[in-house]
């Protein structure tokens, strides 16, 4: 009952794959040890009214031996007023057995009620803990919806933040940013394809050019030339 009543319910769902799932396993639990629970109690009540039962026939015995002891004695005076002692001693005998009976059944009272009075505070304590385990058991279910609530909102803010790290183009180990890395990879080798093959145009347009400049230059020495000439 104590284990039940001081369980940990946050504990218990942070280590759950399905806090629904477990919280509904533990109210059939919880309910089915306070069923449990009323059961030892009410065999307990049973037994302390059975007992109570019993002491009060050893009262109802006591008293009533003591009044037959009373009885007789009473006849055995009046055998002797009448002059007969043996009628009298007779009398006397029972007396004697029934005021043995009445100190027998006295002792049981005495014995009794102690244990009784102990038995009745020992049932008192059980349902005090029986109202509690129901006390407990009525919050945890008016608590099982708030809690599956607050486990699926962890669950929820978890994989969106997972999401959002796998998009953070900040973040170097992120899916965006090896996609963009790579991809920059790839423009940049097709740029330094093209520029590789623009240099090898680029090379033949200048011998060209060095060509043309050269028989420009050829040409105005020999105009000059004739020009001398």
């Amino acid at each position: 009952m104590s284990q039940l009543a001081r369980a940990n319910i946050n504990a218990l769902l942070d280590r759950a794959e399905d806090p629904e799932k477990m919280l509904d396993q533990l109210i059939r639990d919880y309910t089915n040890s306070i069923a449990e629970a009323e059961e030892a109690v009410a065999q307990t009540i049973a037994n302390v009214r059975m007992a109570e039962s019993d002491l009060q026939a050893d009262r109802e015995a006591a008293a009533e031996w003591g009044r037959k002891a009373a009885a007789a004695s009473s006849k055995a005076e009046e055998m002797r007023g009448k002059g007969d002692p043996d009628g009298a001693f007779r009398f006397d005998d029972l007396a004697r057995v029934a005021l043995g009976r009445q100190i027998q059944h006295e002792n049981d009272v005495r014995t009794a009620e102690p244990a009784i009075q102990q038995q009745n505070a020992t049932v008192e304590q059980l349902k005090d803990g029986l109202v509690t385990m129901k006390t407990k058991l009525e919050d945890l279910k008016g608590r099982r919806s708030t809690l599956v609530a607050r486990a699926r909102s962890v669950e929820a803010q978890s994989k969106v933040q997972d999401a959002m790290a796998s998009i953070d183009v900040m973040d170097p180990t992120s899916d965006i940013a090896r996609w963009e890395d790579s991809i920059r990879k790839q423009e940049a080798l097709v740029q330094g394809r093209a520029e590789a093959q623009s240099a090898s145009l680029e090379d033949q347009f200048a011998e060209l050019e060095d060509s043309g400049a050269n028989a420009e230059i050829e040409a105005r020495l020999q105009a000059l030339k004739n020009q001398q000439g």
